[in-house]
């Protein structure tokens, strides 16, 4: 069995949950996400993250604006709406009840020392 597909899997399961929560506590700008992401040792690509946001903003989750950059091209940045506040609350309690569960499940299967 291969350990970094399955690693691999179980981040992909919880990169929405994750990005929504960088969102969730103010506007963000992409390449912050990615910059946030990695200081927390959950390495995203752009190109990667880009079809999520796309994904999230088409399903009424997230909603952007444009702001001129002093440096280059416009920027897009991201945000939650009522529905992606309230999606994001579902998230996290479905977060909570895993993180119990597995939590629970490992520590019942330690050996005894």
């Amino acid at each position: 069995m291969n350990i970094e597909n399955t690693q691999s899997q179980m981040k992909k399961g919880i990169l929405e949950f994750c990005i929504l929560s960088i969102i969730r506590r103010g506007e963000a700008y992409p390449s912050d996400i990615v910059e946030e992401m990695r200081a927390a040792n959950m390495n995203i690509l752009e190109g990667t993250l880009y079809p999520l946001l796309t994904r999230l903003k088409n399903a009424e989750m997230l909603t952007y604006r444009w702001e001129e950059s002093n440096s280059g091209p416009p920027r897009k940045y991201f945000s939650l709406t009522e529905k992606g506040e309230a999606f994001y609350k579902e998230l996290e309690q479905t977060w909570v009840e895993l993180s119990n569960a597995v939590n629970a499940l490992t520590k019942n299967g330690q050996p005894n020392s």
